[in-house]
């Protein structure tokens, strides 16, 4: 077989005929190619480079090579035998070409060994070590190596040799040439047209004309693959304007890892701002055995791919349910484009300052069966690190669904308008999965701001009342806003708990159509034996104000039931025909069928019916959930970014001590922070009674909906809180002479 160079658009390993008189390791070419061998281009440069592999290997000695701007390594096996392989002339030529570094002539016995990786010089940039001499980096758009020379005379040897290599390679010189080197031959055809009479005038038109074809596309291909190579050059040029707008971000920018500015010298600068190169070789190179090396990134694809849009600006789509992904975030301009913001959301809580007691639920609500939750004792130990305002805003988490909903009213589809909307209803249900605690119920005049610009809304709820104990909220998104109030009505049944919801909720798309639906009931239960669990039930009706409306089942679980937590729905129109159906489980994924597919559902139930349209599906769970099993979504809900802070009404929940003091596992303080806000809590009702009314929502009627009236976003820009009291006080840290005991902390807060 012939061996093969590595083509110019493609990284991934192919094969390289062995150096031609560095020895061939354990394999000698075949003897048919012994005289190919020889015309073969020799490497330029080569010799022997430490390369780091990973913490058990550490550093291991690699055979680097540079031959037409690519730097090739293999690994480096010793001769067993003592005599070398016979050199013929044109071998004995071709090294003496060969420019060996930290390797004495005819000392290289070890290389030859077929590359396990390659590396573009056209796209890669060098970085040198400041604590040491030795050490020097490579690297690429997709992966760092980090390799290590014999001494200090020898790195810069290497790295003036990967520089000109650089400069003077150019991909498009591979692609130069007459056309004869594209030639082909007619003998076939021209054969077969004698074979059928054909004259030798028409014999000749027709190799002209397929010349004259084979030429164009010729002509078309060259062009098209110096279009790519182009790209190619230009990329970490491309990356660097796309860097350059993350001018805060306190890690060092991938944009100076791409600077390709060198002295004259041949050695490249650091590129560092906060850190060392050694820093950046920790962070930025990948520790990859030898035999992972053959993983890389397709070059064709991937490119191609960016070519479409050569200023390689990102923008975050809404695309299934891996539209969000949480530790990274965007900042949205006025032109509703999104481009890389140094905001990073959390992935996990901070780690517990205290160890966590238990508290034996039964001591504390065997005497209260029977009563309103919100007026039982019970200790922090119970709570998660959420308020009820936080809680409303987890119903948002995919709230993508709501985008497409309003996409497909521009589009005039209205049926999968109501099927997306339905889907939404549903997932908000997902987070209650294993969540074995309650959120902090907020205190009175208590609020709750998100900017999740990344999601392209903004979120805002306020405690309007405290007896009965009722939450109001708004958000504004793409397209759409949704509002609403809630009240929970909660009593012990002794081995379980039943949570009713009250209120209504509202979705109103910039088109006029609305949509009005109510939760159903949830029932915790186990509580004093066995696995605590929750699942929901009963009937939920989206009703709208032109032509569907949606009727969604919560099946209620038994012991019996093999299938639990399943849902099901139907979609009518105006004339109370059935065009849809629903059907999937509230904690996996909600599936539809339309108009005659939906008599094809199953009669058991099941979610996965053939034919069925995937609407929405539960995200991953968190890599750290804690004992909470917060969802990814819901551990970002308590952060203070940096600089939030500054800008937040007194009456935000993420100011809130005891909250706080549970989010950092400082139970003992959570606990006796909890009792102080109770107390204080205590004079909510007569204020109520007094004709205390909420800042930013208004009641439309006696009984109706609570609506949001609007300011808190312009005051929150000039950061003036009229209004706003603080409502959490001074904290007992503040404090230490307001003490208290830490198991008799109400839960009404």
């Amino acid at each position: 077989m012939r061996a093969r160079d590595l083509h110019p658009l493609c990284c991934l390993a192919g094969e390289w005929q062995p150096c031609a008189g560095l020895g061939a390791g354990d394999r000698a070419p075949p003897e048919e190619l012994e005289a190919e061998a020889g015309a073969a281009p020799a490497p330029a440069v080569a010799g022997v480079l430490y390369k780091w592999t990973n913490i058990g290997k550490g550093w291991r000695p690699r055979w680097f090579a540079i031959r037409g701007g690519v730097l090739a390594y293999s690994k480096i096996r010793r001769r067993v035998a003592a005599e070398p392989p016979p050199e013929s002339p044109a071998t004995a030529a071709a090294a003496a070409a060969v420019r060996l570094i930290g390797v004495a002539r005819g000392g290289a016995g070890g290389a030859g060994e077929r590359p396990i990786g390659f590396v573009h010089l056209k796209i890669s940039s060098f970085s040198e070590s400041k604590s040491d001499d030795k050490r020097f980096y490579i690297i690429t758009p997709t992966k760092t190596l980090q390799l290590r020379t014999g001494c200090a005379k020898d790195r810069a040897a290497w790295i003036e040799a990967l520089v000109t290599a650089r400069s003077e390679y150019s991909f498009n010189g591979d692609l130069s040439g007459d056309q004869n080197d594209a030639s082909f031959s007619t003998e076939k055809l021209r054969s077969r047209l004698h074979a059928e009479g054909v004259g030798e005038a028409i014999i000749k038109d027709c190799e002209q004309i397929v010349h004259s074809e084979f030429s164009q596309y010729h002509t078309q291909m060259k062009q098209r693959c110096e279009e790519y190579l182009s790209f190619i050059g230009s990329l970490p040029r491309e990356v660097e304007v796309i860097d350059s707008v993350d001018t805060s971000i306190a890690e060092k920018p991938h944009s100076e890892l791409f600077k390709n500015d060198c002295s004259s010298s041949g050695k490249c600068s650091e590129y560092s701002n906060t850190e060392s190169a050694d820093d950046v070789g920790k962070q930025e190179t990948c520790e990859l055995s030898d035999g992972d090396e053959f993983h890389f990134y397709d070059t064709r694809q991937s490119f191609s791919d960016c070519a479409a849009s050569p200023d390689l600006r990102m923008r975050i789509l809404n695309n299934g349910n891996e539209d969000y992904k949480f530790g990274k975030s965007v900042a949205v301009d006025k032109n509703d484009e999104y481009s890389l913001s140094s905001l990073k959301r959390r992935t996990k809580l901070p780690e517990p300052v205290e160890k966590e007691k238990g508290v034996s639920l039964w001591s504390m609500i065997k005497d209260n069966v029977g009563k309103d939750l919100t007026k039982v004792c019970l200790p922090v130990y119970f709570n998660e690190p959420l308020s009820s305002l936080q809680k409303c805003f987890e119903d948002l988490e995919y709230s993508h669904l709501l985008d497409r909903a309003y996409e497909c009213g521009l589009r005039g589809d209205s049926l999968m308008r109501i099927l997306y909307v339905a889907a939404f209803a549903v997932s908000g249900y997902a987070s209650t999965d294993s969540r074995p605690c309650k959120p902090f119920n907020p205190l009175l005049g208590e609020t709750y701001e998100a900017d999740f610009p990344e999601k392209g809304i903004r979120f805002f709820s306020e405690k309007v009342s405290h007896h009965p104990m009722v939450v109001a909220c708004h958000c504004e998104g793409k397209g759409w806003k949704f509002w609403g109030d809630s009240n929970l009505k909660s009593k012990f049944w002794g081995q379980s708990i039943q949570l009713d919801p009250t209120g209504v909720l509202s979705l109103e798309f910039d088109d006029g159509e609305t949509f009005q639906w109510s939760k159903v009931t949830t029932s915790i239960n186990n509580l004093i034996i066995g696995r605590v669990y929750c699942h929901h039930h009963g009937i939920m009706n989206i009703s709208g104000n032109r032509q569907y409306s949606c009727k969604l089942t919560f099946k209620e679980q038994s012991f019996l039931d093999r299938n639990p937590r399943q849902v099901q729905g139907v979609v009518k129109d105006a004339d109370g025909t059935k065009v849809a159906t629903l059907m999937g489980k509230w904690d996996e994924s909600i599936r539809c069928l339309i108009s005659d597919n939906a008599s094809k559902v199953n009669s058991n139930g099941s979610h996965h019916s053939a034919g069925a349209t995937l609407l929405w599906k539960k995200n991953e769970p968190a890599a750290n959930p804690t004992r909470y099993n917060l969802s990814s979504f819901a551990i970002t809900l308590n952060e203070l970014t940096p600089g939030l802070k500054e800008k937040l009404p007194p009456t935000d929940s993420r100011l809130r001590p005891d909250q706080r003091h549970l989010e950092n596992g400082e139970y003992e303080k959570a606990n006796a922070e909890k009792l102080r806000l109770e107390t204080r809590q205590r004079m909510a009702r007569k204020m109520q009674e007094s004709g205390w009314k909420p800042r930013w929502f208004q009641r439309d009627s006696d009984d109706g909906t609570f609506q949001y009236i609007g300011g808190y976003w312009e005051a929150r820009e000039q950061r003036k809180w009229v209004g706003c009291n603080d409502i959490f006080g001074n904290s007992l840290s503040n404090n230490p002479k307001l003490q208290a005991s830490p198991l008799h902390a109400s839960s009404s807060i």
